[in-house]
């Protein structure tokens, strides 16, 4: 079918086209009788109402239906949101992603996990692995300051940090954010998970102050039970290192010689690799399961 004299927007004629309409069975409202979507829209919907019969049709051979009318959304990229997209291309663009995964047993984590959700009050929120990752972290850190760290573009200077401020990759109604536990490292561990969920859900509901969302100096990102097997998470300049959280499952391992049926996560982490060498960033993360899979180690003063 040709459409190609009648007066219209290529939007328009596209949508004709998957629907199958001849525009020039259309008629149009628009100046000069320039086809608008409504005129389109119409036309559609009385060629689908069916046509009266005054007896009842014979059978005819099945035929493909015509495709609906195709209908589009935009919505504008604004404000945060478009700072977010921003921020997020920027990091991809400049800065060459390390990424490193393993495994982890964390059977006696999930132990521990449960024991002391059990000595909680009524009614109190229940402990997370996310707290314990982050003290683990915090600990690690110590061993790993390259890692706990900003790159200064502009001075050409790595900043490492003795404190951890600790980003909280929050999913929001407005898109990702990361609110901030700043001097992470002085809070033990029932302070820093109140701590933690309180800037999450600040963020969440819009309430997060400026310096709340500002001033990470590494960060952790969790899917929850979305997390999958592995992911490549992007790093939140101007940080050099972001662990990423995957989802725990029972898998069968061998433990010492035996196939057992363990509770397992992978951690999925990137690093800059300008400024951190694969080997140091495989160390933090081989010490860091060390301590999850000893979670009593977490405890033990350095």
């Amino acid at each position: 079918m040709s459409s190609a004299r009648v007066a219209t927007s290529p939007a328009i004629r596209r949508r004709a086209y998957e629907a199958g309409v001849d525009l020039r069975q259309v008629a149009g409202t628009g100046p000069s009788g320039r086809i608008v979507p409504k005129d389109l829209e119409a036309y559609v919907a009385r060629r689908a109402q069916p046509t009266p019969l005054l007896r009842a049709p014979k059978a005819v051979p099945a035929s493909r239906p015509a495709a609906p009318a195709a209908s589009t959304e935009e919505i504008k990229v604004i404000g945060l949101r478009r700072l977010i997209a921003q921020r997020m291309s920027e990091a991809k663009r400049t800065i060459p992603h390390f990424a490193y995964v393993e495994e982890l047993d964390i059977t006696e984590l999930e132990s521990l996990r449960r024991h002391l959700n059990g000595r909680l009050p009524a009614g109190s929120a229940p402990l997370t692995y996310l707290p314990l990752l982050a003290l683990a972290l915090i600990r690690v850190l110590r061993e790993f300051p390259q890692c706990n760290a900003h790159y200064d573009a502009e001075r050409g200077v790595i900043v490492r940090y003795s404190a951890v401020h600790l980003g909280i990759a929050t999913q929001t109604p407005e898109g990702l954010k990361v609110p901030v536990v700043h001097d992470a490292q002085a809070l033990p561990l029932w302070e820093l998970a109140g701590a933690m969920r309180r800037v999450s859900e600040a963020a969440r509901t819009n309430k997060a102050k400026r310096e709340e969302l500002t001033g990470s100096t590494i960060t952790i990102t969790s899917l929850g039970k979305l997390g999958g097997i592995a992911s490549t998470p992007i790093i939140n300049a101007p940080e050099v290192a972001i662990i990423g959280v995957n989802r725990a499952v029972e898998r069968p391992l061998v433990i010492d010689g035996a196939i057992a049926i363990r509770l397992t996560m992978n951690l999925s982490s990137s690093f800059d690799h300008r400024f951190v060498d694969g080997y140091d960033a495989a160390s933090m993360i081989q010490a860091l399961k060390e301590c999850l899979e000893h979670p009593a180690t977490i405890f033990i003063p350095a």
